[in-house]
């Protein structure tokens, strides 16, 4: 049996068969998937359990909900992503996702093959084109020979890396991963560690009591035991194999490497392999056309100059709170070397 099932009631593909095989060979992003027939979201317990076909989705985009002291225009700080469809009748179908660069990842893959349909919301397109305008008014309009042929050489080198945004994606994520990483006290993980062994055996115990009938509340323990021991779980705090400083240092390492042999290919690309990254060249064309640089050289040193001098205390727009989010744990790995 087919477990997936429509988003919505009247929106559903009526031949089971082409959505088995459509979901077969989908793209999978995570907790939603991308096929040539429907997008596959997740619910609230399974991954790619619903669909919205192809033809019914009016948008996708991220919405970004904030932990407690969230995005209030200053610094960066924990969030909660979804990915959103917009129904062409106006409803919408969300999914909750751990970690932000998967749902970045789907919509760049959605922006490939299916250009016509949006990844903003309409909120957001009206926004960043308001910013935008703002931003422009502050250009020089008497640029140099010198500052345009820079900016033309940014915008190429730009093009290049946006043939390869799973490359692009995939350094964001690991760099961002890394950072966090190195932030965690790696003794946490293990005192959760000393936690779930020990509801684990409480569970044991609570099971075994109550089976035998020595006591009776030891199915209460035993539920309680178990519960801490998926929750630990679920919420990924235990140390493991791929989720400690050794292991994202060495997947840094892998696609950064990664990132170099594909840029080898490019005659004197404008920024280290490290920072290779669409945002890093758009702040350093925001430098030339605001007149603080005229050489990539100096378009480079004046973004990590203004991109360091970026805390808590300065207020963003949102366009560039999400460059900071893709880009700075890139350079705090490095300091900004």
């Amino acid at each position: 049996m087919l477990l997936t099932r429509p988003a919505l009631p009247d929106l559903s593909i009526n031949d089971e068969a082409v959505l088995r095989a459509d979901k077969k060979k989908s793209f999978r992003f995570g907790r939603c998937a991308v096929g040539e027939k429907a997008i596959y979201m997740g619910g609230w317990y399974f991954d790619c359990c619903r669909y919205v076909p192809l033809a019914n989705v009016r948008r996708i985009f991220k919405r970004v909900a904030m932990s407690k002291g969230g995005f209030t225009g200053k610094g960066v700080f924990a969030s909660i992503p979804y990915c959103v469809v917009e129904c062409r009748d106006g409803r919408t179908v969300v999914t909750q996702y751990r970690h932000e660069g998967q749902v970045d990842a789907l919509l760049d893959h959605v922006r490939r093959v299916f250009p016509k349909i949006p990844t903003m919301s309409a909120a957001a397109e009206k926004k960043i084109l308001d910013e935008k305008r703002a931003e422009e008014a502050m250009y020089r309009k008497d640029l140099g020979t010198n500052a345009r042929a820079t900016i033309a050489e940014l915008e190429k080198a730009t093009d290049f890396l946006q043939k390869r945004n799973d490359l692009v994606t995939a350094l964001a994520t690991a760099s961002r991963r890394s950072w966090v990483g190195r932030l965690v006290n790696p003794s946490y993980k293990w005192v959760a560690l000393a936690i779930t062994l020990m509801a684990f055996a409480a569970g044991i115990w609570g099971a075994w009591v109550w089976w035998n009938g020595t006591r009776e509340d030891g199915i209460y323990i035993a539920l309680i035991g178990f519960a801490i021991v998926f929750l630990f779980s679920g919420a990924r705090v235990l140390p493991t194999m791929r989720d400690n400083k050794k292991a994202l240092a060495a997947e840094l390492e892998k696609v950064r490497a990664d990132m170099a042999d594909y840029l080898a290919g490019y005659d004197a690309f404008p920024v280290p392999a490290r920072y290779a990254h669409p945002s890093t060249l758009a702040r350093m064309i925001r430098s030339v056309r605001m007149g603080r640089a005229e050489s990539a050289a100096e378009a480079y040193e004046d973004m990590k100059t203004v991109l360091r001098a970026i805390n808590s205390s300065v207020t963003v727009s949102r366009a560039e709170y999400d460059e900071i989010t893709a880009i700075k744990p890139m350079f705090l790995l490095e300091d900004y070397r």
